[in-house]
């Protein structure tokens, strides 16, 4: 069923992991594209401009890391990273290399279709526009143009500078979406900062403090980095 439907590209040699998400994804009004090796995942994601790539990192001819940069010479395309290596540094150095998120094997199928649909609305942003103004997440309102947070129509949240350049990373970088230590760090602090992760949990612990119930919204991915937003379990 292609018609209108968006082609999500599944990288994989498990022939079962077809056979499940096959029907699973059509079921949710995707087009799921199969491939089993890296080349052809590579070749079908040039030829076929999917909306999404869902990649496994163990394949035969080419691990998936590699794969990664390559998909990202020529394509903006979301990539999902499906695997079973629960190594902190594996997913790390996943998402650092260009991949969108990662899901675990085995998976929920419920988590991983809301992985899908938030990678999909962050890049259903048009490249040339700039952020939202305003972003609302579960009462939460960060306000960008003014550089102030409030909860529901309350006073504004008393933030540190730095607090506020973390919510606004954590923002920015959307609904579901892991971003690593590294990459707050980097965001917030500056590369010279890019490995002092206790940087990083004082300022998190501060924020969720200020932010109560909704602190809730800053997800901790262990040994990775966090993810802001009611995605996922």
């Amino acid at each position: 069923m292609i018609g209108n439907a968006l082609r999500i590209l599944v990288v994989d040699d498990e022939p079962q992991i077809h056979r499940f998400l096959g029907p699973a994804l059509e079921a949710a009004g995707y087009a799921p594209l199969r491939a089993g090796t890296a080349a052809e995942g590579l070749r079908l994601a040039a030829e076929q401009s999917p909306a999404l790539v869902l990649l496994d990192l163990g394949l035969p001819d080419q691990d998936g890391q590699a794969v990664i940069p390559r998909l990202r010479s020529f394509s903006a395309v979301p990539i999902l990273v499906l695997s079973a290596r629960d190594r902190e540094a594996e997913k790390v150095a996943a998402l650092d290399g260009g991949a969108d998120d990662y899901v675990e094997k085995p998976f929920a199928l419920g988590e991983l279709l809301a992985r899908i649909r938030a990678a999909l609305r962050r890049a259903a942003r048009p490249a040339a526009e700039a952020p939202e103004p305003v972003v609302r997440m579960g009462g939460l309102v960060v306000d960008f143009a003014r550089r102030l947070a409030r909860i529901d129509e309350g006073e504004p949240l008393r933030l540190t500078p730095r607090e506020w350049d973390l919510l606004a990373a954590l923002a920015r970088g959307g609904e579901g979406r892991v971003m690593t230590h590294r990459q707050l760090l980097t965001a917030v602090w500056g590369p010279a900062q890019a490995e002092e992760a206790q940087y990083l949990r004082v300022y998190v612990g501060h924020l969720r403090q200020k932010l109560g119930p909704l602190g809730r919204l800053i997800r901790t991915e262990p040994g990775v980095g966090y993810r802001f937003g009611d995605t996922g379990p």
